[in-house]
């Protein structure tokens, strides 16, 4: 219940007076613009890296490996892709820390962890 407080009240209000601020110091045009660059620039790089993963899955599938590293890098890119395109700069920096591989990386071993944790305290169920 926290974590949807702070998504959808907290979160909303600081984009807000992210925007506020960065329109006084740029102007409105320039901030309307920077929205709308970041979305597509976000569409772009979420397809692109989605593809890459997508072919990346297949190919581990093949030889018959499980591809545990690839699915964590699906879900990071189709988060990081919708939070781009969402408007607001704060989810901007987090998408992009979703979607740049190097980024990513240093955020990978944090997901890693909360899910072992959660698997370990019989959060999430595997089925085997």
């Amino acid at each position: 219940m926290k974590i949807l407080l702070g998504i959808f009240i907290v979160v909303p209000a600081l984009e807000i007076g992210a925007f506020l601020l960065a329109s006084k110091a740029a102007g409105v045009i320039p901030t309307i613009l920077l929205i709308i660059i970041t979305g597509i620039a976000g569409s772009y790089l979420a397809k692109k890296q989605g593809l890459e993963t997508i072919r990346r899955v297949q190919q581990e599938l093949s030889y018959g490996r499980i591809p545990g590293e690839s699915i964590i890098d699906g879900a990071c890119i189709l988060i990081g892709g919708c939070l781009l395109v969402s408007p607001g700069f704060i989810t901007d920096i987090l998408g992009l820390f979703l979607l740049l591989p190097p980024l990513r990386s240093l955020i990978k071993p944090i997901i890693k962890k909360s899910l072992r944790n959660a698997i370990n305290k019989g959060r999430i169920n595997i089925i085997r």
